[in-house]
């Protein structure tokens, strides 16, 4: 079973990869499965249909999906490659405890496959240009963060895994936080996210961001197996055609290097397992 669940396409503000174009390459390529996740941040970004006016930076738009257009192109591609490739119907939402409402009102608009949440932001200050991070300690950001995402999964349940769990790492000038130092916040999320049924997606994105470790990293993924944890995705996190599908086997080399049998996809918000 070869499936990417973490695809952009042209309806997120930072990707000008055709739709279309995506679901061509993955049929060339053998997929069986893709979910296309692309991005919703309330809070940094607002609505097409939205009275506040779309702002642009470095001439892309700062706006979510375009819903209505996203949702009848996932469908009538799905009718257009039936029998060719699996397509489902996604988003990854970028919540923050402050935006839950908006996304609760989304998600009830659409009959989604699947749901990434994610943590791209907080106190609508984003990672990848330093807002966040900028006025505190490497302690203080990284706490910060997990505190975010526990309040998160303790309040929000309306997902199916969470993506790039340990994102902030990405973007840490200071280098790797020590992970004995944050792992009662990851416990503490791990467990939750088991006991509702939930799970965690290994993002390939790693290896074409030269980090030294996995994304989320080895000890992670060793936690949440012994914690009991089973539920995985797997995705590249893509943005352009050289991104689409990468290292998705070397994500299942690892997995059962750690000891799992079965990663997942899904449909109607339901994991189904396969083996590795």
């Amino acid at each position: 079973m070869l499936a990417d669940y973490h695809v952009h396409t042209e309806f997120s503000d930072d990707s000008t990869y055709p739709m279309e174009d995506v679901v061509k390459d993955t049929v060339r390529l053998g997929f069986d499965e893709i979910c296309f996740t692309d991005h919703v941040d309330y809070g940094v970004k607002v609505d097409w249909d939205s009275k506040e006016e779309v702002t642009y930076r470095d001439g892309e738009p700062l706006a979510n999906v375009d819903y209505p257009k996203y949702v009848e192109q996932v469908r009538n591609l799905q009718e257009a490659y039936q029998g060719k490739i699996s397509l489902k119907l996604g988003m990854e939402f970028g919540v923050q405890m402050h935006t839950i409402p908006q996304f609760e009102a989304l998600f009830s608009r659409y009959p989604f496959d699947f749901i990434l949440l994610s943590v791209h932001q907080v106190e609508d200050k984003e990672f990848w240009t330093q807002d966040f991070q900028r006025g505190r300690t490497q302690i203080e950001y990284n706490e910060r963060y997990y505190e975010e995402m526990l309040n998160l999964v303790n309040h929000y349940h309306n997902y199916s895994v969470l993506g790039h769990l340990d994102l902030i790492v990405r973007y840490d000038e200071m280098g790797v936080y020590p992970f004995a130092r944050v792992r009662p916040y990851i416990e503490e999320i791990l467990k939750k996210v088991i006991k509702e049924g939930k799970g965690i997606e290994v993002n390939t994105s790693s290896h074409r961001y030269g980090l030294a470790d996995s994304t989320p990293s080895k000890e992670i993924l060793r936690l949440y197996r012994e914690l009991g944890g089973e539920v995985i995705t797997i995705g590249s996190d893509s943005h352009k055609p050289e991104h689409l599908g990468t290292y998705l086997e070397e994500a299942k080399g690892l997995l059962k290097s750690l000891g799992f049998l079965k990663f997942c996809t899904y449909k109607n918000m339901r994991p189904i397992f396969h083996d590795l």
